[in-house]
Order: structure tokens, then C-alpha cells, then sequence
């Protein structure tokens, strides 16, 4: 692993980046936010059109929206077979993620490893802190992200917060990682991560609170994560083939996350009261309506 070494100059970080396709969602703006950012974006993607539990996917219309906006042609098409029968979603999920890792980590210092539904805000903040993770001894770089739960009107949403309405901060998995890392399960690795936060302390709920936070940045330029930002219809489609589906079918969380869209400002006031994995606030932020349809 490498020393502790100076701050790099943005300028000489080679930085690539991969995506899976199969949720035209918030792919073209996610992708957009960090075009410029990278050198070049591998783009991973299952030839028979199948999704990690076999269902099938609208991959066309994904290659359709990459197409129309990859203006400097940075992107690298990688089919290959990754709807595994007789595989676990998140096997299959951890399987793509590490081939799409490895070819997009072929003359790169860091690889982007952002989900289609994530959109990067401040993307001058993000690579100020991804040049401070190179100087550290740090392979992955855990950066925030705010979970939008629901669109409750155009620009407002329920999202994610701490029992007082304040920021929580998510971490699905670091969101750049060193060239040969290795993933362990989905994005997740063991490798030493430099990690960022809202506030000085850690603001994830599933996180010990102990959990040392590197450096600060605004809550502004934490990523969205527009996870659940669909409609009840698209919502179903994603159940069927995410890589958490079984967990997602078993949970209630479908029903629940039904009621909190019909209910929005009793789910909002309930907060104080309610289990840590339901306390939302209503905020505004950037909205992207009806993209990928």
C-alpha cells in the first residue's frame, strides 16, 4: 500500500470511472454530473438484456441516453454475462461491479464507482476531496450521500434525516476507489478509506458513532441519491431487479415507502418519534423529472 505523500494537482490524477446499466432513471443526469471529471467511463452491461435475478432490463434505452450524451466519446462499451442463473443478486451485483472495476482501472490512479440513480452536486468539492484521499495512505474514498426517499412536489422531497431533521448521511459503498482495489460485496471493500462527512462527527445511522470523519464538506455538495425518487410502477421494476430485491420483497419496505408518498407531512412530523431507519425531513434540492422514459 502506498506511503503518506503529498497533495496531488488535480491535473495529474488520471481518473476513470464505470457504471452498470439498467436504470435509465437518473442516468443521464448522474453521468453528466461527472463527465467532465473523468477520462473515461466504462460502461457495463448485460448482452442478453438480464437483470441480477433474471428479470429483464431496458438496457436500449440506457444505451440510448449514453449515446446522446457522451459528446467526447469517453465511453468504453462492456457487455458481458453477469444475470447469473443460480447465483445470489448480490453475488451477481459484486461480480459485474469487480470486472467493470478492473477495466475501468486500466490507466487510472482512482475509478468513479457511482450508482445511475446518484448525482454529484458540487463535483469541485468532490475532486478537492478525492485529491486529499490520494495524498493519504487511503485506497477508497467514503464520500456522503443525502438519500432522497420520495418527490413530494416538484423540487421537494422526503429525505433521509436525523430525529431533529438535521443531514444524515448515507455511505452504500466508497464512491472512487484506488485502481486494483477489490470489492468485497457490491462496492464495499476492506481496503483503508479516507472519509468525508457533513459534520465533524459521523451523521450515518448505520455507522458506530465513533466512526473517525477525515475531513468536512458542505451539505450542499454531499451526492444525491435518488434511490427511491420514482413512480409506484418503476419502484416495483427496481424490487424485481435490484441486487437487494429478496430483502426489499420480505421487509414491508414497498408499503411503507408507499404510505410516506401519499402521507408525506405526517411522515415528516412523526420524525422525532419514529425508529432511525424512518425519520425524514422535507427538502429541497435539484429535481429531474421524467428522465429516462
Amino acid at each position: 500500500m502506498p506511503e503518506c505523500r503529498r497533495r496531488r494537482d488535480l491535473w495529474e490524477m488520471r481518473l476513470n470511472a464505470y457504471i452498470m446499466l439498467g436504470d435509465p432513471a437518473f442516468l443521464g443526469p448522474s453521468v453528466r454530473s461527472y463527465y467532465a471529471m473523468v477520462d473515461r467511463i466504462v460502461v457495463s452491461y448485460d448482452e442478453n438484456a438480464t437483470s441480477w435475478t433474471g428479470t429483464p432490463l431496458p438496457i436500449e434505452r440506457c444505451l440510448e441516453i449514453m449515446r446522446e450524451l457522451d459528446t467526447e466519446g469517453k465511453c468504453d462499451y462492456r457487455p458481458g454475462h453477469f444475470g447469473r442463473s443460480g447465483f445470489d443478486p448480490l453475488a451477481n451485483d459484486t461480480h459485474q461491479r469487480s470486472i467493470a472495476l478492473a477495466q475501468a482501472g486500466d490507466g487510472a490512479d482512482w475509478v468513479l464507482q457511482l450508482d445511475t440513480d446518484e448525482v454529484v452536486p458540487r463535483p469541485d468539492v468532490f475532486l478537492s476531496v478525492l485529491a486529499n484521499a490520494d495524498a493519504s495512505a487511503a485506497w477508497a474514498l467514503d464520500y456522503p450521500a443525502r438519500w432522497l426517499y420520495t418527490r413530494v412536489s416538484p423540487g421537494r422531497f422526503l429525505e433521509a434525516s436525523t430525529r431533529s431533521w438535521r443531514t444524515a448521511c448515507s455511505y452504500p459503498g466508497p464512491l472512487a476507489v484506488r485502481a486494483g482495489t477489490l470489492l468485497e460485496l457490491a462496492r464495499q471493500t476492506e481496503f483503508p478509506k479516507y472519509r468525508a462527512d457533513v459534520r465533524p462527527w459521523n451523521t450515518d445511522p448505520a455507522a458506530p458513532p465513533h466512526t473517525v470523519v477525515h475531513e468536512v464538506v458542505p451539505a450542499e455538495a454531499a451526492v444525491l441519491h435518488y434511490s427511491w425518487v420514482r413512480s409506484s410502477a418503476d419502484i416495483a421494476r427496481k424490487v424485481g431487479w435490484s441486487g437487494h430485491s429478496e430483502e426489499w420483497r420480505t421487509s414491508g419496505k414497498y408499503g411503507q415507502w408507499l404510505h410516506s408518498t401519499r402521507h408525506p407531512w405526517s411522515t415528516a412530523l412523526k420524525t422525532p418519534f419514529a425508529p432511525k431507519w424512518r425519520q425524514y425531513r422535507l427538502s429541497r434540492v435539484a429535481d429531474f423529472p421524467d428522465q429516462g422514459v
